[in-house]
């Protein structure tokens, strides 16, 4: 079935420290996404002209064109063009980065619109002014909403991490890739249970995620 490789020397380690490498980027690229996110958002919802133009442009280009297109363009096109010394993680993460707060922003967008105005009246009635008023009420109400939904981002982050190999960044398919080819003789079959191992992994690292996520929906809608 081919599992035996991954008891051979570290491999079994080597995947697990190719998930970490995954799992980073997709942790540090949601936190940068959250905070970029939420600003961009509040700045959309204050109807400038210039800034909703922008904000449409840059979420049509993250949803129309593919990640590994952004990557490419970021980790070689920009090292070259602009005379760059861009690592393959730098890359990665501004480019998930730069795809989670145009995802994070709409979502704060969508959430701030959902807040009655009467929110907003009983705020300035109370004497706050309305940088308090975002801060003290209306914030705090979308941060609430938002933690499931960025939660769910994080997942497709995790999952999308596999296309970081293309430039190079050793991930968790990336290493299974190595194992295979370095036991192709000894172990024909070795591909089947290298990517079941790594199907199994993801879950693993997803399935909870996913969980927690459903369960803060399930909470905080009541």
């Amino acid at each position: 079935m081919g599992f035996e490789v991954l008891w051979k020397g570290n491999n079994m380690l080597r995947l697990l420290e190719g998930l970490w490498a995954a799992l980073r980027i997709s942790l540090i690229s949601v936190a940068v996404s959250l905070v970029l996110g939420l600003a961009l958002g509040i700045l959309v919802s204050l109807k400038l002209r210039a800034v909703q133009v922008l904000s449409r442009i840059w979420l049509e280009i993250v949803r129309i064109m593919p990640q590994m297109v952004l990557l490419f363009l970021v980790y070689f096109g920009a090292s070259r063009v602009l005379g760059l010394n861009i690592s393959a993680e730098t890359s990665a993460l501004i480019v998930f980065s730069f795809w989670g707060t145009a995802e994070m922003s709409d979502l704060v967008r969508g959430s701030l619109a959902a807040i009655p105005k009467i929110q907003y009246e009983s705020s300035y009635s109370l004497g706050f002014d309305p940088l308090q008023t975002y801060l003290y009420v209306i914030i705090p109400q979308i941060v609430r909403r938002m933690i499931p939904l960025s939660i769910n981002l994080i997942t497709r982050m995790i999952k999308t991490t596999s296309l970081v190999m293309m430039i190079g960044i050793v991930e968790v398919l990336k290493v299974g890739q190595q194992i295979i080819e370095a036991n192709r003789k000894s172990s024909p079959n070795a591909a089947f249970g290298v990517y079941l191992t790594v199907f199994v992994l993801y879950f693993l690292a997803c399935w909870p995620i996913s969980r927690l996520s459903k369960y803060l929906e399930k909470k905080w809608e009541n």
